[in-house]
């Protein structure tokens, strides 16, 4: 292996590169029983622990990237715990399927709108650092006018505490507000995430910020049906974006599933096979046996000629010689009528009529086109 400690960590999705550095540097880590250094390198059979607890060489493992897509809501905080003991929003996010999800970047606690998780900690550490430039994009309500010399500033760079800092887009848009409002939104569009940087810019101005969301990150935006304080989990493609801008490899292609009962319940192939398949080159045989067809009927085959459909015989005579027709033996589970002086002994069921008309054919759901008693 013979990586940096920190990466190893970071990529099994332990934490961001940033917050692991921190660990090692407060002496949490320790590496083969001494205390771990920034740069150190680990190979296989290395023993690492985290605030005591032994890592497994399975939790080294790099685990499949998923990405979160959380709307965060005003009064929450972006972090695993807080001292006040404020909401924060890991308390209400599904488990990822292996690691633990990495806040990328930061949304101060009055800042609504995306926000993006993900379990691979070398993807969140690309995504935050300033080199790669990612785009941020927010929606902002600011209160009273704004000169153009002022939006051109921004947009041209102004010097704050830590450096200077600019706006890559800035537009005005229509105002949400009553006409008689004086507060004004804009779209303005960020290429680094330094903290309330879009914030620090605007009161640089003399202009305060009354409302501020996060509309897009990365090239992902905010889906309209997402409600606050709900996350998704973003789709393949979109993971495969986020990880090819970082210049990290896509996801591995799923192979095609077949599909475990290729046929219906009818015991007919529901859709056409290819021709090159060989799960479907040998297709069985037609039955045609007829003394193995007699011996196990099938729900429509013809009855046998000398019982009808429900197991009455048609040639056996009665004892008076009359039309009657005695039950024939039956080995199935159908029901047999005992029909004496053309009386049935189930008159709910059958019913004849004495005389010598010939009956009405009665038939039913399950009744064959020759099912009437001769």
């Amino acid at each position: 292996m013979n990586e940096k400690l920190q990466k190893v960590l970071a990529r099994a999705g332990m934490g961001s590169r940033r917050e692991i550095e921190g660990w090692i540097s407060a002496g949490l880590v320790r590496l083969n029983g001494h205390v771990a250094t920034l740069g150190e390198r680990v190979n296989e059979g290395d023993q690492i622990q985290i605030r005591g607890r032994l890592i497994k060489a399975e939790e080294l493992l790099q685990p499949v990237t998923q990405v979160l897509l959380y709307n965060k809501r005003e009064d929450e905080l972006v972090t695993r715990s807080d001292e006040k003991g404020r909401e924060t929003i890991f308390e209400k996010l599904p488990k990822p399927d292996s690691g633990r999800w990495i806040a990328i970047g930061r949304l101060d606690i009055n800042t609504t709108g995306l926000i993006l998780l993900t379990n691979n900690g070398e993807l969140a550490n690309r995504l935050m650092h300033p080199s790669r430039e990612i785009e941020r994009e927010y929606l902002v309500r600011v209160f009273g006018e704004v000169s153009k010399e002022i939006c051109d500033k921004l947009v041209k760079g102004v010097m704050l505490d830590d450096g200077v800092a600019n706006f890559d887009k800035l537009e005005p848009l229509k105002s949400f507000e009553p006409t008689d409002s004086i507060n004004r939104w804009y779209k303005v569009t960020l290429l680094e995430g330094r903290n309330r940087e879009v914030r620090r810019l605007w009161e640089s101005q003399g202009v305060r910020v009354s409302r501020l969301k996060r509309t897009a990150f990365a090239g992902i935006s905010l889906p309209k049906t997402l409600r606050l304080g709900h996350a998704q989990l973003a789709t393949r493609d979109q993971i495969n974006d986020l990880l090819t801008a970082v210049e990290l490899p896509a996801l591995p292609l799923l192979e095609q599933q077949r599909a475990k009962r290729p046929f219906n319940s009818n015991g007919r192939i529901g859709f056409a096979p290819h021709k090159s398949s060989s799960r479907f080159e040998k297709e069985a045989p037609e039955r045609t046996d007829l003394s193995d067809r007699a011996a196990n009927p099938r729900r429509g085959d013809a009855p046998r000629g000398d019982v009808n459909a429900r197991g009455i015989s048609r040639t056996s005579p009665s004892r008076d010689g009359g039309r009657g027709a005695r039950p024939a033996a039956s080995t199935g589970t159908k029901t047999t009528f005992d029909v004496r002086n053309g009386q049935a002994k189930a008159p709910d069921r059958a019913k004849l009529v004495r005389g010598t008309t010939k009956p009405p054919a009665r038939k039913t759901w399950r009744d064959n086109d020759d099912d009437y008693i001769e």
